[in-house]
């Protein structure tokens, strides 16, 4: 399986999917399934391009799941070898993608071939939900195919998430959950005026800054078994006319939760804008969520892919919840298990990305083994 995988890999690497273009990233993928019997349905939602692919009708049904998009590139210039030319230099493959996630879908379609070629007549169904919305605002993406899913009466039993979710070595780490993810956009409203008047103005920094403080400090939860304390953080602070002599008339800020299960996004509003009033403010709070938290406890997922990692790897894989979000985030309240096992994360979205040649055939023999676990 090593060449086949590497040469998959760099097949994907070599089509240029910066988000959302697909690229002919699945229609590659989708020429080696339709072989194995996989019903293809194409699913083009906006300008995103997404397939499902099922091979049998019974449960369970294990899904490989996955997005073809990438991250820009960032300075050509930088990068030791092109982005979108694959390169295999002192045992790593280089090219944007290389991690997250191509080698990933390059093991997909290899492990389903080793599968499928030794277990013909396999028990339950084989899935894939491949996407090229997850790099972006992921509206037309896998949230999409879920609801269209839902609409058919198709449930996912179990979800293999192909995301990058090693540290120090293949199968070090795999991602039981996510923390929820939490926006907000807060315009103060003060009075525009002389900085020499102090006594005819609102300046809204200063009103502004002692309940900022005490968001920053604020604990929100205390984490559990599974999930660290929530965090909150400013990343955006924006006032000022560009006059050193003039007192702006609002705050513009920008701040986000990544919270757990311990605590809800109504109660992180609610005291969120609690603080705001003690302050006697003058706002307006505006709030999206991009995804809840969702966390699968450990059960035959969890446990059919450390069995897999142990065997093929001999390390013992540790659950966690780090991390930004997934699209593990819209499969998850459906009730599948979902888990992410994947490649070392150390260089995703960075320039001269890489993979360990090595670990494409690991993994690809990694989820094999775990088809072996769940579905014979």
């Amino acid at each position: 399986m090593t060449d086949k995988t590497l040469e998959l890999a760099k097949q994907l690497i070599a089509r240029p999917s910066v988000t959302p273009d697909d690229a002919g990233c699945q229609e590659l993928m989708i020429s080696r399934l339709e072989p194995l019997g996989f019903e293809i349905h194409r699913l083009r939602f906006g300008t995103v391009d997404n397939f499902w692919a099922r091979r049998g009708g019974a449960r369970p049904l294990v899904v490989f799941a996955g997005h073809t998009d990438v991250v820009p590139t960032g300075p050509l210039e930088k990068w030791t070898s092109p982005p979108f030319e694959p390169t295999v230099r002192d045992g790593y493959l280089y090219g944007r993608g290389a991690a997250d996630m191509k080698g990933s879908l390059a093991a997909f379609i290899t492990a389903i071939e080793d599968f499928i070629a030794r277990h013909p007549d396999h028990n339950g169904s084989i899935g894939l939900l491949i996407t090229s919305d997850e790099e972006g605002p992921s509206v037309d993406g896998t949230v999409k195919v879920v609801e269209w899913l839902k609409a058919r009466g198709e449930q996912i039993d179990f979800c293999l998430v192909g995301e990058p979710s090693c540290v120090n070595c293949l199968g070090d780490t795999m991602k039981n959950g996510r923390r929820g993810s939490l926006n907000g956009q807060l315009t103060v409203h003060g009075k525009q005026g002389h900085v020499a008047y102090p006594h005819l103005v609102r300046n809204p920094i200063h009103l502004a800054a002692p309940a900022l403080a005490d968001l920053a400090r604020t604990e929100w939860d205390r984490g559990n078994e599974f999930f660290p304390p929530t965090s909150f953080q400013i990343s955006n602070i924006q006032a000022g006319t560009g006059a050193e002599n003039v007192v702006p008339g609002h705050l513009d800020l920008k701040f986000n939760f990544r919270f757990s299960t311990a605590v809800t996004e109504d109660e992180l509003k609610a005291r969120v804008e609690e603080t705001l009033r003690r302050h006697m403010l003058d706002y307006e709070a505006r709030w999206q969520l991009s995804g809840k938290p969702f966390l699968t406890q450990p059960g035959a997922l969890v446990e059919a892919l450390r069995a897999a990692v142990q065997g093929e790897l001999g390390v013992d894989s540790t659950l966690s919840t780090t991390g930004g979000t997934s699209d593990g985030r819209f499969i998850a309240p459906t009730g599948a298990q979902v888990v992410e096992l994947g490649p070392v994360n150390a260089t995703i979205h960075q320039i001269d990305e890489r993979v360990l040649v090595a670990d494409l055939a690991r993994l690809a023999r990694v989820y094999a083994r775990t088809l072996d676990h769940l579905l014979v």
